[in-house]
């Protein structure tokens, strides 16, 4: 393999790395594990996350995800939602955007997937730890986003572990986004 050598920035670095990362084939367990159409039936839990009692893991909601079947980085962030105790349903389709206008995501503010969790709509490559909080403060909102596909989020982590800034949003009932969680500092 040639490469050639290009200078960008690195927030642009990083939407490029993303997109090819988001248009790899899904390699991860997830994608082995996605919902089969013929039956639509999820696999079986074979992950927990050891921190949490059992009595808290089986209180979560299911997860239902929308994504594209060529998605590499929605694979690993369905992953990182088992890994945390949820249940996961995958839905694969190439028509995101009709889902995400039913479910209130604001314009602008989309990324490669979209999640339903306990009457929330999920975008993006939200943290499980913010979805969690979410669901234990029960605001009066959408849901969470996340826009773009920031470097170091669940399902978008880099090889030397560095975490770009970026910010979980929650989407009122009106559409407007305020400030939810902040990572990567």
């Amino acid at each position: 393999m040639r490469f050639n050598t290009l200078l960008v920035s690195g927030s642009t670095l990083a939407v490029v790395l993303g997109l090819a990362a988001c248009n790899a084939p899904a390699t991860t367990a997830a994608a082995v594990n996605a919902v089969s159409p013929a039956t639509n039936t999820a696999p079986a839990e074979t992950t927990s996350d050891a921190t949490q009692p059992a009595a808290v893991q089986s209180a979560l909601p299911k997860v239902l995800v929308h994504k594209s079947p060529s998605c590499g980085c929605c694979g690993a962030w369905v992953d990182h939602m088992r890994q945390a105790g949820f249940e996961v349903q995958v839905d694969e389709t190439d028509e995101l955007e009709p889902i995400r206008k039913r479910l209130g995501v604001p314009y602008a503010k989309g990324s490669c997937h979209t999640a339903e969790i306990g009457g929330y709509v999920v975008e993006g490559h939200v943290p499980a730890a913010d979805i969690k909080r979410l669901l234990a403060e029960k605001p009066k909102a959408k849901g969470l986003v996340l826009p773009g596909m920031p470097m170091g989020s669940p399902g978008m982590e880099s090889p030397d572990g560095r975490v770009a800034p970026y910010t979980v949003e929650l989407v009122g009932m009106n559409g407007t986004t305020t400030a939810y969680a902040q990572h990567g500092h």
